[in-house]
């Protein structure tokens, strides 16, 4: 309905149509007419436009505007003078119509299209409201229990192989959730104290590339979990994804999305109950109050006590850190060159990342 919906409206005007969601994410265009801009090609080609782009056009405050919003054109950016016509419904943008402006698009040709627009809202507003209603079900299908699982189940039209996400959520930012793909299901989830962990569903195959995305909409960070060839145990994944969100951007080495499948050690790590994972921890207690100290025995144990490799990733000479080991030695109380001495050490500094 929305692509025939705008090659109406580019056919009424004629003048060329683009139709976006609220995040820029292309939905629907008309056939070409007249001139072609460098943002609508792109727009096209990359089905969303660039930061750079969504950031000029919201300066001229189309996100709360009730009405049309005549955009002049900037030659730096390649962009052609265009009328935005914001897609409202109850007073909440959904999107954007898009219209290259090619000196006919008065008051009245807007007007006259005015019910095709208030079509487009509506549609736009009720898929949103679907997929919302649909996400709240994920609560039920990530659940431990066996009966809730198979309630949700039931009423989720969803296909496997899937895998979940965890994102954790910010105060200080509203993700477009409803802007993902049509095969993802999302729950922004309540915030508490702040905070709350947004859950996904998604087709494995677009896992981590979801996750990016919507990782960046909140700029905090996720944890994706191993994929599942039927839904009925997307609740593991989901348990995985959360464990992995505890390492994500906090974990020397792990950027702000971590999967499950790279965790390494830290899958069994993140397993620990908080006080396991303290009583560990203390095992190193003595490195604690020197960063620098723990830094190194770090870097040198997972460099397998390889000296030479060591010392050169830490931009010390090797006596230096044969000095530290030392000092390490006798902080802990542990021996370094005891194979189970090393690993216990080793642990209990990476144990100490996650608390």
């Amino acid at each position: 309905m929305l692509q025939e919906t705008v090659d109406e409206i580019a056919t009424r005007l004629g003048a060329s149509a683009t139709l976006e969601d609220r995040s820029f994410q292309l939905l629907a265009y008309a056939a070409q007419s007249g001139d072609i801009d460098l943002v609508r090609q792109e727009s096209i080609l990359r089905r969303r436009a660039t930061r750079e782009v969504r950031a000029y056009f919201e300066g001229y405050g189309i996100a709360g505007a009730k009405g049309p919003v005549r955009i002049p054109a900037d030659a730096e950016l390649g962009v052609l003078a265009r009328v935005c016509v914001p897609l409202r419904y109850h007073d909440v943008t959904y999107g954007y119509l898009w219209l290259l402006d090619n000196g006919t698009l008065d008051g009245d040709a807007l007007v006259s299209v005015s019910g095709l627009v208030a079509q487009v809202a509506a549609v736009l507003a009720q898929d949103a409201r679907r997929r919302q209603d649909l996400g709240r079900n994920l609560r039920d299908l990530f659940s431990s229990d066996a009966e809730e699982r198979s309630w949700a189940l039931a009423r989720l039209d969803v296909a496997g192989p899937v895998a979940a996400i965890a994102v954790r959520s910010s105060p200080d930012r509203v993700a477009a959730l409803w802007t993902l793909p049509r095969g993802v299901l999302a729950d922004p989830g309540p915030l508490t104290h702040g905070e709350s962990l947004a859950a996904l569903l998604v087709p494995s195959g677009q896992a981590l590339e979801l996750a990016r995305r919507v990782q960046d909409m909140y700029g905090t960070a996720a944890g994706v979990g191993d994929a599942r060839a039927e839904p009925a145990q997307a609740w593991r994944s989901w348990q995985e994804a959360v464990r992995a969100l505890r390492v994500a951007g906090r974990v020397p080495g792990f950027a702000p999305v971590a999967a499950w499948s790279r965790l390494g050690v830290y899958r069994m790590l993140t397993r620990l109950s908080p006080a396991d994972l303290r009583e560990l921890a203390g095992e190193a207690a003595g490195l604690a109050e020197d960063p620098e100290l723990a830094r190194t025995v770090e870097g040198y144990l997972d460099r397998a006590g390889h000296v030479q490799e060591s010392a050169a990733a830490l931009g010390v000479h090797r006596q230096t850190l044969y000095y530290r080991l030392g000092k390490a030695e006798r902080l802990t109380g542990r021996d370094l060159a005891d194979g189970e001495d090393r690993l216990l050490i080793h642990l209990s500094l990476k144990a100490a990342h996650l608390l």
